[in-house]
């Protein structure tokens, strides 16, 4: 197994180190600065044996060297500064992945293609018609993040809580929607960790000042990453292509899925209320605005 990472930054270097460290998959890192993939892969290579890894990474800043890997990671892309919507990102990233797009279509074109960059709805859609694709091999991933923010923040104060219960499906935005079926979680909590779930990037970059979270982002990675490499069959919330489920078509939008080896093996539709559906609607709209400004 062979995973291409583009993009050397927090995020990418961290999901190397992850995959690296328990031994999942050969890594390629690539980022196109000079010197930057290969300094940080010689950094995660010299911990193997200390964590005792079997498999290998190498840095390079060219394409050629991804050509061939079964599973691509992209997270290259300009990272939200203070005061900046994921939307302001929109112009510059979709010139940065319409470029890389190119590049795996051209030297991964058996790949599945899982998506970090901002705006992700939107990018994840770019990348699918660049690419040329289908669909299923083109996942976005924040849901998994999303999701275990919120039952991060809901847990501080009800206790444990299980991810099939509580998450985040719609945009990787301020439009997200929260999805309650825990019985005894009370309104209150879950409105007050459901709000500062959907602000927590920003929370955390406003004390970062100068980058963006990239611990819990690169452990959802990983998360997706093993589920497909392992063939778990698991469910997790992702942004996928919808041609019809959940009443949208032709979009990206954070929904429950199933990952296997082939990428979405299904999308699980799930009874919404209508409150939740007024506010997936919404989602859909501000995602549609922004694919039309591509």
């Amino acid at each position: 197994m062979k995973i291409a990472i583009i993009g050397a930054g927090n995020v990418g270097s961290m999901v190397a180190s992850r995959l690296v460290d328990a031994s999942l998959s050969d890594v390629v890192l690539m980022d196109i600065i000079p010197g930057l993939a290969k300094g940080k892969a010689l950094d995660i290579s010299d911990a193997r044996p200390i964590l005792n890894s079997n498999v290998k990474i190498v840095g390079t800043d060219n394409f050629k060297d991804i050509q061939g890997a079964d599973i691509v990671v992209i997270t290259a892309g300009l990272a939200r500064k203070p005061g900046m919507s994921r939307d302001d990102l929109l112009k510059k990233n979709a010139e940065i992945l319409g470029d890389i797009s190119e590049h795996v279509r051209k030297q991964c074109p058996l790949s599945i293609v899982t998506v970090v960059t901002n705006p992700l709805d939107v990018m994840s859609y770019l990348v699918m018609k660049k690419t040329g694709f289908e669909p299923r091999r083109v996942i976005g991933m924040a849901g998994v993040l999303d999701s275990a923010r919120f039952i991060n923040i809901a847990s501080e104060k009800a206790g444990n809580i299980t991810g099939d219960k509580i998450f985040m499906m719609g945009s990787h935005g301020d439009t997200m929607v929260a999805i309650n079926r825990a019985g005894d979680l009370s309104e209150t909590i879950f409105k007050e960790s459901s709000d500062r779930a959907k602000n927590r990037g920003a929370e955390i970059t406003s004390h970062l000042k100068t980058g963006s979270a990239y611990f819990a982002p690169s452990a959802a990675v990983f998360y997706m990453l093993k589920c497909i490499i392992k063939n778990e069959k698991k469910t997790v919330c992702a942004s996928v292509y919808l041609q019809g489920e959940y009443g949208q078509n032709d979009i990206y939008m954070g929904v429950p899925v199933t990952l296997d080896s082939s990428g979405v093996r299904e999308i699980v539709e799930i009874e919404l209320t209508d409150e939740e559906k007024q506010a997936f609607a919404k989602s859909a709209r501000q995602i549609r605005e922004s694919i039309k400004k591509l």
